[in-house]
């Protein structure tokens, strides 16, 4: 005994671990652990027992299962140097020498919290959500909701990411909402058939733009919620979730003019993917009449620089080869963390020529060319994207970085909302159609290949046929490889709410949407075409779907998708002959068809990104020299 309990107290001397004994089988299987100097626990399998932890340094409860007849049932002290000690409790139990092969020790998380339940989380809307998830997911992991699954019939905590930006996405909301409410209202009898395996009831957790802007209307929906919880208030949510322990509804969405969770390492939700997204800022200053954004999200707030390149590092070692960089307003970066003295007067914000802003910048510290020639020269193997920027924000200094560097890709999402100039003032969006064509022309005279992407809203308040029309025209005269293009949904608290009058019929609204995309397609398709004859740098994603046996599939730098027949071909990194092209290698591929949506060639060679842009800008873009 002596030995044993030597053994065992080199054990517990450890600043966390756990303990479990073992006793014959005409004892009742117990495990004491010892989280710390404040926690003793003691669960009983026969009885289901367990003893709550200490809650506050006076108070201290021990429950003890009444198989152990000696033992009192329970033992409350008032101070911490009354508490028995394991020596004092063995002897006066009726059990058998404890050997030191009995002693197991158990690994605790660091944080010494046991897992709490299951999560089953869901994303709508942008990939700023789908990376708030990753957040949220690294906060509660360490918190200890360490586990997941993949449908909400077997969580104990569900998470629906929401979006306020359109109708229609809070509509698929308020649909799955009805359902994790029939989960909980219907537990007993959907355990009871098999349709749920959760441990009790979920809590119902909502998350993003939906909980800031709709928090009464979503707490006051019959039980349906049990945490309503914003953008900016993640780091709560342990905190939330114990509220509702103790009958209680969570609620936080309190916008933050600092939080940009640069310390938190998301836990990544694709975790075999090669590409991946690392949120660079939060928040807009905009102020764009239709937009909810500002007030869902908050001010601009930029993270550190170290920061980013730290995230990016890590996601390379993990075998990433391409990253897009995320912000509401990405390319308004501004790391103001190494400003000597914020009381001197800011360098001037150099803007797009022509463009305007309603909101003046204090402090100009490193802007987003500084930190995307900071990650292009650090991972020179590593593609970069990123999105969504404001047209407002392209001073020359980005737009020859884009043109020097060859691993940011020659790709820019370009909002421009409306071809309207009158529409465009409503919209508070700071320029007009000419300036924007000007824009166009600037970047193209500076990257030749860019591949331009926009936004486009139909239907906005008091938008008339010529206004329309005047999108129809800008749409064909920039040629857009690809657009995102919705009827306008008049959301509340917007300028727009506030002023306009959402006058414009439904039915007017989804013929020009209709139209829209029509003058699209015609559009798009001719950048397609143009890559006939080309070589494409392709960065291998997987098998297509169309022909999963087959072929494989992957992005160019302008981000079209390109396919091609999987075969043998030269590995030009390794200079092992032949072998299949893989996810995640870069091949050259040639291209021979375009389906006006996406293209397909046949693959030559496995390279390497720096290896590709070695050559020249001729030899490498084009086919003509091979044919």
């Amino acid at each position: 005994m002596a030995s044993s309990l030597s053994s065992l107290s080199t054990i517990l001397s450890q600043p966390h671990c756990a303990v479990r004994i073992k006793f014959p089988k005409h004892y009742s299987s117990f495990h004491v652990r010892f989280l710390s100097s404040k926690l003793l626990q003691l669960q009983s399998s026969s009885c289901r027992r367990t003893s709550a932890a200490l809650r506050r340094s006076s108070t201290f409860s021990l429950k003890i299962s009444r198989n152990f007849s000696n033992c009192q049932s329970r033992t409350s002290l008032p101070s911490k140097d009354q508490i028995p000690s394991l020596h004092q409790f063995i002897p006066k139990a009726t059990a058998p020498t404890v050997s030191a092969s009995d002693v197991q020790s158990e690994p605790v998380m660091i944080s010494g919290v046991m897992p709490r339940g299951r999560i089953y989380h869901e994303t709508y809307g942008c990939q700023m959500n789908v990376n708030d998830m990753e957040i949220v997911l690294s906060i509660m992991k360490n918190a200890g909701y360490t586990e997941s699954v993949e449908v909400p019939e077997n969580a104990e905590i569900i998470f629906i990411n929401t979006c306020a930006i359109r109708d229609n996405a809070e509509h698929k909301v308020w649909q799955r909402l009805n359902y994790f409410w029939f989960l909980k209202r219907q537990w007993k009898s959907n355990v009871a058939i098999g349709r749920s395996q959760s441990t009790h009831p979920p809590k119902v957790v909502v998350l993003g733009c939906m909980a800031e802007r709709l928090k009464d209307k979503i707490l006051d929906s019959d039980k349906m919620v049990d945490v309503v919880c914003g953008p900016d208030a993640y780091r709560d949510l342990p905190r939330l979730l114990e509220e509702v322990d103790y009958g209680q509804k969570g609620i936080n969405t309190l916008l933050s003019l600092e939080e940009t969770y640069a310390d938190i390492n998301p836990v990544r939700i694709s975790k075999n993917s090669i590409s991946a997204f690392v949120s660079v800022m939060r928040g807009c200053n905009n102020m764009c009449s239709f937009c909810i954004v500002p007030f869902t999200r908050g001010r601009e707030r930029s993270r550190p620089v170290e920061s980013i390149v730290k995230e990016v590092a890590e996601l390379w070692k993990e075998g990433v080869k391409e990253v897009t960089l995320l912000g509401q307003n990405v390319n308004s970066y501004n790391d103001t963390s190494g400003v000597e003295n914020p009381a001197e007067p800011a360098v001037s914000w150099e803007l797009s020529d022509g463009f305007s802003s309603i909101c003046k910048v204090k402090h100009v510290g490193l802007r987003f060319a500084d930190l995307l020639d900071r990650l292009a020269t650090e991972f020179p193997e590593m593609r970069f994207r990123y999105t969504s920027p404001h047209p407002k924000d392209f001073p020359d200094d980005l737009l020859y970085v884009m043109r020097d560097r060859y691993n940011i890709c020659k790709s820019i999402h370009l909002p421009a909302q409306s071809g309207s100039s009158a529409v465009l003032e409503r919209m508070r969006r700071g320029y007009t159609r000419e300036a924007y064509l000007d824009l166009v022309k600037k970047i193209r005279d500076i990257i030749p290949d860019m591949g331009i992407s926009s936004h486009f809203i139909c239907g906005f308040c008091g938008e008339t046929e010529e206004d329309h029309k005047d999108t129809l025209s800008l749409v064909k005269a920039v040629c857009y490889d690809m657009a995102y293009m919705f009827a306008y949904s008049m959301r509340e608290k917007t300028h727009a709410h506030r002023k306009y009058v959402d006058d414009v019929p439904d039915d007017v609204k989804q013929r020009r949407l209709t139209e829209l995309i029509e003058a699209f397609r015609g559009s798009t398709g001719q950048n397609y075409d143009s890559k006939i004859g080309t070589l494409q740098l392709v960065l291998v994603e997987g098998p297509n779907k169309r022909a999963p046996d087959t072929e494989l599939i992957g992005k160019s730098d302008r981000g079209h998708r390109v396919s091609f027949t999987n075969l043998p071909i030269p590995d030009k990194v390794d200079n092992n002959g032949k072998r299949n092209p893989k996810i995640g290698d870069y091949v050259e591929v040639h291209i021979i068809k375009s389906t006006r949506a996406s293209l397909f060639g046949e693959a030559l060679a496995i390279t390497k990104l720096s290896s590709f842009y070695s050559s020249s800008h001729e030899e490498a873009v084009t086919f003509a020299s091979r044919t």
